[in-house]
């Protein structure tokens, strides 16, 4: 048991569950997809369960990869401080960290 991850992945599955828990980004071809597409990808991404030692070695539930709408998705959790202007200095402590929840093309990564 790690405490520290153990508190990371709670606060990445808390945003990917209620995107008001942080903030969200999609990239322009997951826009070019449509509304509708949009909306059951960000589905998707709330009930993924995926995670494995392939796409979340660390245990934090801050990456995932999956099909949809005829292509590859991914998403991922980055960790900043709260000005947003560098890394979090504790991805752990919601009171120091802004989450950004990106969702991607498999080939925009």
């Amino acid at each position: 048991m790690n405490i520290q991850r153990d508190g990371i992945r709670l606060l990445n599955d808390e945003l990917r569950h209620d995107f008001a828990k942080g903030q969200v980004v999609m990239t322009c071809g997951i826009a070019a997809l449509g509304e509708d597409a949009v909306a059951r990808i960000v589905r998707a991404i709330k009930e993924y369960d995926d995670f494995n030692e392939s796409n979340d070695p660390w245990n934090e539930h801050d990456f995932g990869a999956f099909e949809a709408e005829g292509a590859k998705i991914f998403f991922k959790i980055d960790y900043y401080d709260r000005a947003l202007s560098m890394h979090s200095p504790d991805p752990a402590d919601s009171t120091v960290t802004e989450r950004v929840l990106t969702i991607m093309l498999a080939d925009e990564y």
